[in-house]
């Protein structure tokens, strides 16, 4: 018979998990809704100004302590790898691919850890099972940004690119945030982090000019549903979870989000915004999921 203590323990994994999955997997499509009326830069800026405010806040009221400043700015500076590139390139290319490409392309991220964890964190080098994993991750991704086309419309280049790079940045902000002293707090480094990354973005949407476009009385409801669910549920909530799971879960179980979440983008891409879910897309998100779970099984 079980402990009282396990159906709640096993409960509250279950929920995380389920929060991480869905949630990070449906904020490809409210990035979509946001984005209708809201300049890409400037939308993820305030998104996460707004969201390391709240949760800065709310640790500070608790009497969670304010970090030394000598670890603010390491943390600003993950935030900027993190939130600007790995989340702000994200939102600037899907103004051009659909939100299930655009999770499909951030499902390498594994892809770009492994090497990475190996040559510049001292991690463990990647065996046989592994490369052939980081092999058909490539692979999928050739398929899937193939200008040539086979079997849809031809990808936009640009914004497919800025996504993959958008992957890359995040794996090089993880890594980095292992390498450095942090606070004992793991949701005031996020909050941190998320005030340095939202600042950054909010800079260069000024130098792009964005919010001069920024018209007001133009945001529709879908547009200001979908951000304040990216600010409330994306950011806050599941990021909570995430980093709870990071101290209750193994690595590896954690990692799975990478390839769950764009199944769910891609299927809610398809049933609210009429995304296209061709051959093209089925076969590369295969290739690609399939080299994730190789990646995931060879650091189990």
């Amino acid at each position: 018979m079980s402990s009282p203590q396990a159906a709640p323990r096993r409960g509250s994994l279950l929920l995380a998990f389920l929060l991480v999955y869905v949630i990070w997997g449906s904020t490809y499509l409210a990035i979509h809704y946001a984005l209708d009326t809201l300049p890409p830069f400037l939308m993820a800026g305030l998104r996460f100004m707004l969201a390391g405010s709240l949760m800065y806040g709310w640790l500070r009221l608790r009497g969670v302590p304010h970090p030394p400043w000598a670890q603010w700015w390491r943390l600003a500076l993950i935030g900027v790898f993190l939130f600007l590139g790995g989340n702000g390139f994200v939102v600037w290319g899907q103004q051009y691919i659909s939100s299930g490409l655009a999770a499909l392309l951030v499902a390498t991220l594994p892809l770009w850890l492994i090497p990475l964890d190996w040559l510049w964190a001292g991690g463990p080098r990647p065996g046989a099972l592994a490369l052939c994993g980081i092999a058909c991750g490539c692979l999928g991704t050739v398929i899937l940004v193939d200008p040539v086309s086979l079997g849809g419309a031809a990808v936009y280049l640009p914004g497919a690119g800025m996504v993959l790079l958008a992957s890359l940045l995040w794996a090089i902000g993880s890594i980095y945030a292992k390498k450095i002293d942090k606070p004992r707090s793991i949701f005031m480094s996020v909050a941190c982090q998320m005030l340095g990354g939202g600042l950054s973005l909010c800079v260069l949407a000024a130098a792009l000019g964005e919010f001069s476009q920024l018209q007001v009385t133009q945001i529709s409801l879908p547009s200001l549903a979908g951000f304040f669910y990216l600010v409330i549920c994306g950011s806050i909530v599941a990021s909570s979870a995430y980093m709870w799971l990071l101290q209750n879960a193994s690595a590896a179980s954690v990692s799975t989000y990478a390839f769950v979440n764009p199944a769910i983008a891609v299927f809610l891409g398809w049933l609210f915004a009429d995304e296209t879910l061709d051959a093209r897309i089925l076969s590369g998100a295969g290739i690609i999921l399939a080299g994730v779970v190789l990646v995931l099984r060879a650091r189990r």
